[in-house]
Parts: structure tokens; C-alpha cells; sequence
């Protein structure tokens, strides 16, 4: 752990946050199985804070089989069952069932253009969007890009996709780059993705 830089707030001095924030956030995910992930996480993360995700992270990678899509594609009511009486996951009944759905578009994503990464990366134009935020009371909560992806997502069939929830994922995912100016990790970043 870094103590002595200068970081983005939100991490507090929380380690798993930190390590997470260091190590992560908004790192570009071109692996669609990672994508596929923090959309899931995204959307289970709606009404909730990121740290209580992130706190039944690999919960939710042991129950959903580590977000492989072509095993959630196929669970049946036992299964279902079993993720909603799972006390390490968050038990959402409607978030469960959007998370077996969405497998199958992303399935069908993936069947039309090759990869879900060359879906969601259009809305970047390819790269990496670097904004140069002051303060974290400047970050959107949503934004025109993340307003698109979330309307063609729902054209396609995904659920729990909201423009916030896109824009969070594309903070996950290093489509921006929304770490502060002052933070060391806007400046590290500025260079991968290019």
C-alpha cells in the first residue's frame, strides 16, 4: 500500500478500497470476462455502496462462477435458489435474475461482433477518456456517453444498466479516467490505452 501519495478521497483508509483504488479503478479492461464482471458488480452495486460490493467480491465470483457466462447462461430455478439464500452475495431476487439474462446478451454480443469489449469500448471511440476533475464534488454521476451505452445496452436486451450504473462501469473499467488531477494515479493512467 502507497500511504505516503496523494490519492482520490473516496478510498477513506479502507485497505481492501485502497488496494482496489491503486490497482484497479479505471485501469482500461479490454477481457471480456473482467467486463463482464463489473457490469455485474455495477449492477448489483445499485442502492448500495461500492465498498459493500467490493467486501462480497469474491462472494460473488465463487457463487456466479467467476461471471464465466456460459455457465450463468444456464442456471435453473435450484441454482437461483441457492445465489438468493447466499448470505455473501447481496440477495436481490430481480438483480439475480438480470445477472442470468444479461449472460445470454452478452452471449449474443459476443456471437455478432466477436467481443463484448468491441461493443462497449465505441462509446470511448477506442481510448480512454483522461478528464481532469479537481474535486470528486466535480465527477458526474452520469454522462452523454454513458447516457448512450445505456440505451443501446437496454435495446439489446441487458437489465440494471442505467446511465449511472454505465457510467460507474466505465469508471470501473478505465473507459474514463475520473481519478483526480492531484491523485498519482491520473498520471499513471494517462498513458495506457493510447
Amino acid at each position: 500500500m502507497t500511504s505516503n501519495r496523494k490519492r482520490c478521497q473516496w478510498p477513506g483508509d479502507n485497505s481492501l478500497m485502497i488496494t482496489y483504488h491503486d490497482e484497479e479503478w479505471g485501469v482500461p479492461v479490454h477481457d471480456d470476462r473482467k467486463l463482464f464482471e463489473f457490469l455485474v458488480l455495477d449492477g448489483f452495486q445499485a442502492g448500495l455502496s461500492w465498498q459493500t460490493i467490493l467486501n462480497k467480491r469474491e462472494n460473488f465470483r465463487e457463487a456466479f462462477d467467476d461471471f464465466d457466462a456460459e455457465r450463468i447462461v444456464c442456471y435453473k430455478k435450484r441454482k437461483i435458489a441457492q445465489l438468493l439464500n447466499n448470505p455473501g452475495i447481496v440477495r436481490n431476487k430481480l438483480k439475480v435474475h438480470a445477472t442470468v439474462s444479461n449472460a445470454r446478451v452478452f452471449l449474443d454480443v459476443q456471437d455478432e461482433l466477436g467481443t463484448f469489449d468491441a461493443l462497449i469500448w465505441q462509446f470511448v471511440d477506442g481510448k480512454p477518456k483522461h478528464n481532469a476533475w479537481k474535486t470528486l464534488k466535480q465527477i458526474p454521476a452520469s454522462t452523454p456517453d454513458a447516457d448512450r451505452m445505456s440505451k443501446e445496452l437496454k435495446q439489446r436486451g441487458f437489465r440494471f444498466v442505467g446511465s449511472t450504473i454505465c457510467y460507474a462501469f466505465m469508471q470501473a473499467a478505465g473507459l474514463v479516467n475520473d481519478h483526480v488531477v492531484s491523485c498519482f494515479r491520473h498520471r499513471e493512467l494517462e498513458g495506457l490505452g493510447r
